[in-house]
């Protein structure tokens, strides 16, 4: 399987990375910085079974990052999860309506992450 962990935060990209490895599902695990930089890498690396997607970055936000990847008809079956600090009930609600498949709040826990791709991905 194939992961992209899309955060501005290094640290946290690292912390979703290892996490996902422990899980050895994953072959490929890709990162990017902000969602310009994840179109780029669905368009170069895609599909992916799933992407991990951070709320606030800069150059554009996880929210219209989803809404492009809900766009293309090539991303249909990749899962998106959000996994963010952002926790008002509109806008998880927002997400979820918009293609969200799931929604995982920071911090968490290695095995909340895995709980939430392992249900995200059906294994």
């Amino acid at each position: 399987m194939k992961a992209l962990v899309v955060d501005d935060s290094k640290s946290m990209r690292n912390i979703v990375r290892a996490g996902l490895k422990q899980m050895e599902h994953f072959e490929q695990i890709t990162e990017a910085v902000d969602g310009v930089d994840a179109l780029k890498k669905l368009n170069e690396n895609g599909p992916f079974d799933i992407v991990l997607l951070d709320w606030y970055m800069p150059n554009m936000e996880g929210f219209d990052c989803l809404l492009e990847i809900r766009k293309k008809a090539e991303w249909n079956d990749t899962k998106v999860m959000m996994v963010t600090t952002e926790n008002q009930q509109e806008n998880v609600i927002k997400a979820v309506m918009a293609g969200a498949n799931e929604y995982l709040m920071k911090p968490f826990t290695p095995e909340m992450l895995e709980e939430k791709v392992r249900m995200v991905l059906e294994l």
